[in-house]
């Protein structure tokens, strides 16, 4: 939704952020006023799309023997049915059989709330506020002649309904969904990759927008407000803005602490968005005021050939984790870590991205899952010093028959950013 006057989406993007500065929010007021949505003719998930996933599923459910699988409120919901639902003690649930239709159990007083998202042929069991619901869940799959077969839960479900429905169904085996749950959302179609290069966009616009606007005195919480305020008039959906200043960018996550920015210090941000319900998921970092000092400036040019160094690894059937491998050999080269160890990298090279930030798999030591078309990963190989400063240089790739494909193309220098 289009926010007029500019001002409201400013004070939006001042709640998402406390520590904003009302006054440089409003300063921002005349040059946010050029910046136009660009997510007009960004096309939504539709019911085509939607009936191929559910086969999808099926076909996985049969060769895995499950009979159905059960997922919650989240983004497996919105995925295979399009309802968007939050989770509470209530349960709203959705079991998707092996075969026909799947079907929606809610409380009786949420029906026809729950319809309003419902993307695809369903059949709808309610559940009064005096009926347990998981029993509504297994009257469903013995209707179905399912309850003797395994169920597969999907790895979000909460154990008070995996052990309801054990309950329910008595001697019933539950198993992970996960072969039908991942082995469908971790291959991305092109509807669903479309939407990430454009939430891409949305991020890579808005960094170019803040990169001449980002003055000393400023405090990480005021320059992610500028940034959300950006994302929110180029039309994505703010996800995170952080910034992270000197000494606070060696921890991957930040500090609690409030930081300034002064000339010479390192900027380290890491900002996202969604459009249509998919993420971005870009990382720059930079000297706003003062040139980088040697130091910085090789820092920042040994995690840009990491970032080469793992993409340059993504090959397709190559195991996941021998991207984190390779990153790591290079940085233990250079002296960092090993391993782990700080200085150097401590987290894991990448994650798998879609509808959420993370998604299985990742790119860390140890992970088997080979690498296939439609897989979308972060390449963000960062290194970091405590107590010193941070660098970490992120972008997203996916994976195509000819190798992995960039929807951000990385900088080259930390003069020049974005």
């Amino acid at each position: 939704m289009a926010f007029t006057p500019s001002r409201r989406s400013l004070l939006a993007a001042a709640t998402l952020l406390p520590l904003a500065s009302a006054a440089i929010l409003r300063a921002a007021e005349p040059d946010l006023s050029a910046l136009r949505d660009i997510t007009g003719d960004a096309v939504p998930i539709g019911p085509a799309e939607r009936a191929d996933r559910l086969a999808r599923a099926q076909a996985l459910m049969k060769a895995a023997g499950i009979g159905a699988i059960l997922v919650e409120p989240g983004s497996s919901l919105i995925y295979f049915t399009g309802v968007r639902w939050g989770r509470s003690e209530r349960l709203t649930a959705a079991v998707i059989p092996v075969e026909g239709q799947p079907c929606i159990v809610t409380p009786f007083f949420e029906e026809p709330s729950v319809r309003q998202t419902l993307a695809v042929p369903a059949e709808v069991r309610v559940w009064q506020e005096d009926e347990d619901p998981l029993r509504i869940v297994a009257g469903f799959l013995r209707d179905r002649h399912l309850a003797g077969r395994p169920v597969g839960i999907e790895e979000s479900v909460r154990y008070f309904v995996s052990d309801g429905l054990a309950r329910a169904l008595g001697h019933a085996r539950l198993v992970s969904a996960n072969p039908v749950v991942r082995g469908c959302r971790m291959i991305k179609t092109p509807a669903e990759i479309a939407l990430m290069q454009r939430a891409t966009d949305v991020t890579i616009a808005a960094y170019r927008w803040l990169h001449p606007r980002v003055e000393p005195g400023m405090t990480g919480g005021e320059i992610g407000a500028l940034m959300n305020a950006a994302t929110r008039k180029l039309g994505g959906d703010p996800e995170f803005a952080l910034a992270l200043i000197g000494p606070a960018a060696a921890l991957p996550h930040g500090s609690r602490e409030v930081h300034r920015l002064t000339p010479g210090e390192i900027l380290l941000m890491d900002c996202g968005c969604t459009v249509q319900g998919y993420q971005s998921d870009v990382s720059r970092t930079w000297v706003p005021q003062g040139r980088a000092s040697k130091e910085q400036r090789d820092v920042w040019d040994l995690v840009a050939r990491g970032q080469q160094t793992a993409l340059a690894a993504a090959r397709l059937g190559a195991p996941a984790g021998s991207v984190d491998d390779a990153v790591r050999a290079l940085y233990q080269r250079a002296g960092y870590g090993p391993g782990y160890r700080l200085p150097g990298l401590s987290h894991r090279t990448g994650h798998g991205i879609g509808m959420d930030g993370h998604e299985p798999v990742n790119l860390v030591h140890g992970e088997t899952t080979p690498l296939a078309v439609g897989m979308c990963f972060s390449d963000e190989p960062g290194l970091y010093l405590p107590g010193r400063f941070g660098v970490r240089l992120e972008d997203c790739f996916h994976m195509t028959g000819e190798g992995p494909r960039w929807f951000s193309t990385p900088p080259t220098s930390i003069d020049a950013p974005v």
